[in-house]
C-alpha cells in the first residue's frame, strides 16, 4: 500500500468512527468530519471554539456527491454551481431540510463548495461523499497553512492528511446561489 492511501485509509477509518480530519485544501488547511454525524459535528465545533450558529461549510470532490443537498434547486441554478469548480467558490444554497442543524447554523442557507484541489477530491471519493470544511484554526486565530501548524494547533485530536495547498492567496469567494451575490470576495 502506498504512503497516500495508507494515509486516506487512515483518514477514512477516522471520519467513520465520527473523528475529525484535518487537510489542504485550495488556499488553507481545513477541518471536516462526515456531515450526518452529529456527534462528530459537535465536537467539531468545539475543538475549533466556534458559534455553532455561524454553521459549517460542505466540501466535495464532484457536484454528484452533494445530490441530496441540491435536491429543490433549479437547472440554472444547478448549472451555475457546476460550472464554478475551477475557482475556489462556496455557494450559498437554500437548504431542502437535508442538513443537520449544527451544519447549517442559524442559517435557512447551507454552504457547499466544490473542489477541484486534487487532494480534497481523492479524501471524498475515499469516503464516499461530501465532508465538512472548516478553516482549521481556533475562533478568531489565523487558519492553519501548514500541516506543522495543524500539529502545534490540534496534535492528537486530528487525523492529518498531509499535502499541499491549492497555491490560492485567498479562502473562497462566498456567494449565494439564487441572486449571485458575492458575500465575500
Amino acid at each position: 500500500m502506498s504512503e497516500t492511501s495508507d494515509t486516506l485509509s487512515h483518514a477514512v477509518a477516522a471520519l467513520s468512527r465520527g473523528g475529525i480530519v484535518a487537510y489542504p485544501t485550495e488556499a488553507v488547511w481545513g477541518l471536516g468530519c462526515d456531515p450526518d454525524d452529529d456527534a462528530a459535528l459537535a465536537r467539531l465545533i468545539e475543538l475549533k471554539q466556534r458559534d455553532p450558529a455561524k454553521g459549517l461549510i460542505l466540501i466535495a470532490g464532484a457536484v454528484s456527491q452533494l445530490a441530496p443537498w441540491l435536491e429543490g434547486l433549479d437547472e440554472t441554478q444547478r448549472a451555475r454551481l457546476a460550472a464554478s469548480h475551477t475557482v475556489p467558490t462556496t455557494w450559498l444554497i437554500p437548504d431542502n431540510g437535508r442538513a443537520r442543524p449544527l451544519l447549517r447554523g442559524e442559517h435557512a442557507t447551507l454552504a457547499v463548495r466544490v473542489s477541484d484541489h486534487p487532494l480534497v477530491q481523492t479524501l471524498c471519493d475515499a469516503f464516499g461523499g461530501p465532508l465538512v470544511s472548516t478553516s482549521a484554526n481556533r475562533a478568531g486565530e489565523p487558519p492553519a497553512m501548514s500541516a506543522d501548524d495543524i500539529r502545534a494547533a490540534f496534535g492528537e485530536a486530528v487525523t492529518l492528511v498531509e499535502g499541499a495547498l491549492g497555491g490560492y492567496a485567498r479562502p473562497s469567494t462566498i456567494r449565494d446561489l439564487e441572486s449571485g451575490e458575492v458575500l465575500r470576495d
